[in-house]
């Protein structure tokens, strides 16, 4: 898909090396910062390996001017994901983008691989890496066909795209490291190089927990972000009073800094334990897109906006053979609290990206973190700062 465009760079570096961005750990979740995204709880992690069985693993390549680029792996469970696969659907908001598996997962419902996620022209050496990989585990020697599942979003703007820096080593690094802990956000993995709104993007997740009263389900989401229009946090116009958004060059010249060209592409990983299946979880994915509209999201015409969903839920694996098997199936009346904990998941899991992400120079332009301490001065103008909307027991 297409490069995310900067109009004019911030500077133009002379070296033909940067160093390494530095650590975000220095830099607040949004959560962390007073913004509360909301009325559902987050689990313990706030990530999406909040949800039981579900494991993340990353490799970073921040290499000199030329490489800001990696892999993030998402391993639904524990086990032999081709033999015990999940039900999973894939809903696209714009398709300008090159996902792998797309048609497969759609036709039978179900996902056989992990998903991976990496830059624009490294998807196709990443799902052969991965083929590889799962071709010599235990159990898989007579296997002959695999549907990899791999997504993607255009790091060029900071990364030597065109050289493909992705390596199988890479691959399966990030696929043997995946643990199910705290996930790494920011400028890591696949999102070393993106950019989303005008600044730094990247890595960002987030989870939902729901009460008992509402199923106690799980929901977790990871995001990948590259995409443009016009920021939004809890309601208040961050992009718009800090003047970096879509369209800026044409509403209000003259600009100054690099705006915001709008085109770029956003992936969206959904985990639940929820006993979901493929039409369930399709519904699900639809309203991950409504917390991304939340963020201010155009989804323009050289976008890539997917959200591949799964069900982590043992009750629901589809297994090979021809017996019938009985399988748990939440009804449709259980769904809106998941439908909820989706936005809200999804909506914070891309704050997160942004207020994580550092700055990163590379290829001669510098891409600029979000700055938190204007972005937290509009908060507080707007009443959307420290807003825990979580109603108290008792409250309707």
């Amino acid at each position: 898909m297409r490069a995310h465009p900067l109009l004019v760079p911030l500077l133009v570096l002379a070296a033909v090396s940067a160093p390494e961005p530095a650590s975000s750990q220095a830099r607040p979740r949004a959560r962390e910062a007073g913004v509360i995204v909301g009325i559902l709880p987050p689990g313990p992690l706030n990530a999406i390996t909040d949800v039981a069985g579900v494991r993340v693993g990353q490799v970073t390549r921040h290499e000199g001017d030329s490489v800001h680029t990696g892999v993030t792996a998402i391993l639904p469970h524990e086990g032999n994901l081709f033999r015990e696969r999940v039900p999973a659907a894939i809903r696209v908001g714009n398709g300008f983008g090159k996902l792998l598996g797309v048609t497969q997962v759609r036709e039978l419902g179900e996902m056989e691989t992990p998903v991976l996620l990496t830059c624009t022209l490294c998807v196709w050496k990443a799902a052969d890496a991965m083929v590889g990989w799962l071709l010599a585990r235990p159990g898989m020697e007579e296997v002959r066909s695999i549907n990899p599942v791999v997504g993607e979003t255009n790091d060029g703007a900071l990364n030597d795209i065109r050289g493909r820096p992705i390596t199988p080593a890479d691959v399966v690094r990030a696929l043997e490291s995946a643990s199910p802990g705290a996930v790494e956000e920011g400028s890591v993995g696949a999102g070393a190089g993106t950019v989303a709104f005008g600044w730094k993007g990247g890595i960002g997740t987030s989870s939902r927990r729901l009460p008992a009263s509402l199923g106690g389900w799980t929901v977790g989401v990871l995001v990948q972000t590259n995409f443009g229009g016009v920021l939004t946090v809890n309601g208040a116009p961050v992009g718009r009073e800090l003047g970096r958004y879509l369209f800026q060059e044409q509403l209000a010249p003259p600009r100054q800094g690099p705006g915001d060209g709008g085109d770029g592409s956003i992936m969206i990983v959904l985990a639940t334990d929820a006993p979901l299946d493929a039409r369930n979880l399709d519904r699900v994915a639809a309203r991950a897109l409504s917390g991304l509209a939340r963020t201010g999201a155009a989804m323009t015409n050289g976008s890539g906006d997917y959200v591949i969903a799964f069900s982590t839920n043992p009750q629901v694996r589809r297994r090979a053979g021809t017996a019938p098997v009985t399988v748990a199936d939440l009804p449709n009346d259980a769904m809106s609290p998941l439908f909820q904990a989706a936005a809200e998941a999804t909506e914070e899991a891309i704050l997160n990206s942004l207020f994580r992400a550092t700055t990163v120079r590379g290829r001669g332009t510098t891409i600029e973190a979000l700055p938190i301490d204007r972005t937290l001065e509009v908060l507080r103008r707007h009443g959307a700062l420290n807003q825990d909307r979580t109603l108290p027991p008792g409250r309707p």
